[in-house]
């Protein structure tokens, strides 16, 4: 099974920050992501979280598209007051989409009920045409029962990413029918007091990561 191609790339930009360039995930693909690389930049500072604090709070996307009911949600409006992962992808990925989100799923079934419900975990579909109301839910339930999934139009969700930083490149069909949806790998946490992403998880990120930081994300306790 091809594997998704993903390079992170690590400078020194002063004395007190780090700048990490991510480049984009082709999953799916044999072949090296491509396009603009998201930049953020690590303060070093002490953070209780073990995810990148992001010294650049991006706001939380205002999106619109339909649920895995087919109802339509508003990002902002339907997680307003609860600690939210975000995470771009699409179903038909082999590897690094159910492998983040399987993990983010373990993590979760650790915490208490009551935290669970203060934490938001958001699926959005690279691959909305494909990524069907019914085909979203069916994939995330074998992940989290309560985990949201999003589909709708590419063009906004291609949008929404880039005003993260994260770029999303058309899914392509290739020869033997698989599709290749290239996109930024990496979850954005963002927190209830202000609605802005704090901290990042680049691919990868175990889930004694997410195990660590999540009953803090159900606190809302500062980055």
């Amino acid at each position: 099974m091809p594997r998704t191609a993903r390079t992170t790339r690590l400078a020194g930009a002063a004395a007190l920050a780090l700048a990490a360039a991510l480049a984009l995930s082709a999953c799916g693909s044999d072949g090296g992501g491509s396009g603009n690389a998201a930049t953020v930049v690590q303060q070093k500072e002490k953070t209780p979280y073990e995810g990148t604090k992001l010294a650049k709070n991006f706001e939380k996307p205002d999106l619109q598209l339909t649920d895995t009911s087919g109802q339509p949600f508003d990002l902002r409006k339907q997680t307003n007051g609860h600690s939210t992962l975000l995470f771009f992808g699409y179903t038909s990925c082999p590897d690094v989409c159910p492998t983040t989100m399987g993990d983010i799923g373990v993590a979760m079934k650790a915490l208490p009920e009551e935290e669970r419900k203060k934490v938001d975990v958001v699926f959005v579909s690279t691959d909305p045409q494909r990524d069907t109301p019914k085909v979203l839910r069916t994939w995330l339930d074998s992940m989290g029962k309560d985990f949201i999934g999003l589909t709708g139009d590419l063009e906004k969700v291609k949008a929404a990413a880039k005003s993260l930083g994260i770029m999303i490149e058309d899914p392509v069909v290739n020869a033997d029918g698989t599709v290749t949806s290239t996109h930024g790998a990496q979850v954005l946490a963002f927190l209830p007091s202000d609605d802005k992403a704090h901290v990042l998880y680049m691919s990868g990120t175990d889930v004694k990561t997410y195990t660590h930081d999540l009953p803090l994300l159900a606190k809302g306790v500062a980055a």
